[in-house]
């Protein structure tokens, strides 16, 4: 099998964004552990850093975006999926003429599902293109069912409907579905749209999820797509085990991480600490923000906070500087610490982490599962609401904030986490654990993502050869 991939190239194109890129170059990782040959095509708007995949080649388009702060998430993925069509086009075609000179073989694209122009441009190439979907099938599921949720009046969302719970994909509630606040809602539903219909024109989805953490979503969309899926995740654990290089979140991080942290954990009891991060493009108001370190301080727990710059908006302006008190870091003596960015992997692995409080954004979901680490979800946008409620209500492995987040709530979370001195944390912590233990099972030999990733090998190999 090994010589049939000798000369078989792979070409993956990422979205520019942290939680998209990390996934799409583990799963090149674990490609090229199968054998294969990999050419990274990717934007030069938030660029990987090639240094750190030298088993890789890399090769740059031009986007024309060198100004992103004017533009909210929704209009940077219209204009990616405008401005690349052509470079991407021209860059494909110099890839397959290249490999073509090099005695190789192009065998497929694996694009972002967000990336959905690339299926017409594969399409002129007569190259298989397959989807890797950077989010769980749960989430997925929703913006399939977007035109049915439209037409029976979920949405526009009314507040008075919040609570309720949509019917047609239990145990969501209203206020669970994956939106974004937007002037222009019909051009989110347009882009929903678009990315279903890419998605459905493809040649097969690669899932970093796996069998036992989402068999029934995935069930309704194998019947729906009828085109092969390869739910192969946690990609990150198949990189720690398996790649030939580096290949931490690290290597792949668009922001620089702070590793003083990890000495910090290491001077506390296991499962004493709480850890905070809110992802790479949330925002928080200063009210949110005071009620958060307050609660954390409460708490009397030890607290590792992850505050980037600009996560803090007050009057509609980025706060330079966290607004604590005056004193307040003072009074912690020492059982608060915040960084600007953290080795997260790493940190949820760390024996001291007894509980994470997150956005829900699938990677952190992912891999506070791997780790066993119990959640606090605070959503913000899209498919973190979704990602959340499946946390709280269907493997019941964290809780969730359902209104605004006020300190004594705060307090009475962490130490139900931590403290584990109530039913409910405790069996929280149990089922986690047990979530743990599939994850580890599935990725190993004559697990449901180790067989599924042969298939996926297989797969690709059955592909004509685009020479």
């Amino acid at each position: 099998m090994e010589k049939q991939r000798k000369g078989v190239r792979l070409v993956l194109l990422p979205l520019p964004f942290q939680g998209h890129i990390n996934p799409m170059l583990q799963l090149a990782n674990i490609l090229y552990s199968k054998g294969f040959s990999i050419t990274i095509i990717h934007t030069t708007f938030n660029p990987p850093n090639p240094l750190n995949y030298p088993h890789f080649t890399f090769c740059p388009i031009q986007d024309g975006i060198t100004d992103s702060s004017s533009l909210d998430l929704l209009h940077l993925i219209i204009l990616l999926n405008i401005r690349c069509v052509t470079p991407f086009r021209d860059m494909l075609a110099k890839v397959i003429s290249d490999a073509r000179d090099n005695k190789e073989i192009v065998a497929c694209l694996i694009s972002d599902a967000l990336f959905y122009f690339t299926q017409a441009v594969s399409n002129t190439f007569e190259l298989p293109r397959i989807v890797l979907r950077t989010s769980g099938a749960s989430s997925f599921v929703s913006f399939v069912l977007f035109p049915l949720l439209i037409e029976r009046g979920y949405i526009p969302i009314q507040d008075s409907q919040l609570e309720e719970t949509v019917t047609e994909i239990p145990p969501l509630k209203v206020k669970d579905l994956p939106l974004i606040d937007t002037k222009e809602p019909e051009k989110y539903y347009k882009e929903l749209s678009n990315l279903v219909e890419g998605t459905k024109a493809s040649c097969g989805v690669i899932w970093n999820s796996f069998e036992d953490l989402e068999s029934s979503p995935l069930s309704y969309l194998r019947q729906e797509f009828q085109i092969p899926f390869f739910p192969i995740g946690p990609f990150h654990k198949y990189s720690f085990s398996h790649s030939p290089s580096s290949s931490s979140s690290s290597s792949s991080s668009l922001l620089t991480q702070d590793q003083s942290c990890i000495s910090w954990l290491d001077r506390h009891k296991p499962n004493s600490v709480i850890y905070v991060s809110f992802g790479s493009l949330a925002a928080i108001t200063a009210a949110k923000f005071l009620e958060i370190a307050w609660g954390l301080a409460s708490s009397m727990h030890p607290f590792l906070w992850v505050i980037r710059k600009g996560m803090v908006i007050d009057d509609g302006k980025e706060c330079l500087d966290p607004p604590f008190p005056a004193g307040f870091i003072d009074n912690l003596q020492g059982r608060g610490y915040i960084v600007k960015w953290a080795p997260q992997q790493e940190v949820l692995a760390h024996k001291a982490v007894g509980a994470f409080w997150t956005h829900c954004g699938w990677n952190s979901t992912l891999e506070s599962i791997c780790e066993g680490v119990p959640m606090i979800c605070m959503p913000f946008f899209t498919d973190q609401k979704v990602n959340a409620r499946y946390v709280s209500s269907v493997w019941k492995i964290g809780v969730q904030f359902e209104g605004e987040v006020k300190r004594e709530e705060v307090v009475k979370m962490i130490r139900g986490l931590i403290e584990g001195n109530n039913k409910e944390g405790s069996q929280i912590r149990e089922r986690v654990l047990d979530l743990k233990e599939k994850a580890r099972v599935s990725w190993n030999h004559g697990g449901s993502s180790y067989t599924y990733l042969d298939a996926l090998v297989n797969f690709i190999l059955s592909f004509e050869p685009k020479r």
